[in-house]
């Protein structure tokens, strides 16, 4: 079935730099060789997500000093250690930036008027617009990914899988519940769009019994699912706590997970058709993003 499922998947294409990896460890971001040698800080923050060509890395600031969230959109150059902050965004409570596939924009979350929006800034830090706010009031929208194109952005609302196109359209929407009947996903739940637009990663809070100690809340799973076929398919074993899936290839993703007996997640890679034939790239490590 696996086979059937990603055999029309489209490689990404190595360019002139390297592949490389940027994810969070403590409370900085780093980069790393696709392997997870050489780590290398860039600065304190989270969430951070690597360009598509491996020199910058975007994140969020994260500062918990005062008795609200102070975070804002970054960037940081590999090479040099230069960090922008953008500070023409009208909040200070935004998180999670993706670039776009040509690398010349930004998506994230934006919080005003009570609510969770998408925005979208220029990778400079100029020309911010909301792309989609929430409607009705309380009705907040998650992380995202752009679509291989650049043309769309997929993001979820707990409820809903939504694409829409970059003024706010709404082009498609899945219902999560009738995917996955015994899942539901949370305000942190991932997505992520195959390079040929068919399959999408998802971590779904499964409605399964786990013992472990000290996890607070459900057990987490990886699924894809293919958006003509609308069939989805489990990636992960029960039991197996995994979560934030990125595409990494054609044949393979790469994903958080934590046993039960480690005190912090650890990012591997694993090929779609064999969860068993997984492997450790970094450990002590999480929220991993991959360059093209």
């Amino acid at each position: 079935m696996l086979s059937v499922l990603f055999s029309a998947a489209i490689p990404f294409h190595a360019g002139a730099t390297p592949r490389k990896l940027a994810f969070e460890r403590g409370s900085a971001v780093f980069t790393a060789n696709l392997d997870g040698t050489g780590a290398k800080k860039i600065a304190t923050g989270s969430w951070p997500d690597i360009s598509p060509d491996g020199t910058k890395v975007a994140f969020n600031t994260d500062d918990p000093s005062g008795k609200a969230p102070s975070r804002h959109i970054a960037v940081g150059e590999i090479a040099t250690g230069k960090v922008t902050v953008f500070k023409d965004v009208p909040s200070d409570n935004c998180y999670g930036p993706i670039w776009s596939p040509d690398g010349t924009k930004l998506v994230f979350q934006i919080y005003a008027a009570e609510d969770w929006h998408v925005g979208l800034v220029n990778a400079d830090g100029s020309g911010f617009r909301y792309v989609k706010k929430a409607q009705p009031k309380g009705h907040s929208f998650y992380p995202q990914c752009w679509a291989a194109d650049g043309q769309s952005i997929f993001f979820q609302d707990m409820d809903s899988i939504l694409q829409t196109s970059l003024d706010g359209k709404v082009c498609k929407k899945w219902d999560v519940h009738k995917i996955i009947t015994n899942g539901d996903m949370s305000s942190s739940s991932h997505v992520a769009i195959s390079p040929d637009g068919k399959t999408l990663l998802m971590d779904i809070e499964m409605n399964e019994d786990t013992n472990r100690k000290g996890w607070d809340g459900p057990p987490p799973a990886i699924w894809a699912y293919d958006l003509a076929m609308e069939k989805a398919m489990r990636l992960t074993p029960k039991g197996f706590f995994a979560w934030q899936p990125h595409w990494l290839s054609d044949t393979e993703y790469v994903f958080d997970s934590q046993a039960a007996k480690e005190k912090e997640p650890s990012i591997y890679r694993v090929p779609l058709t064999g969860h068993k034939d997984r492997k450790l790239i970094l450990k002590n490590g999480r929220n991993a993003s991959v360059s093209r």
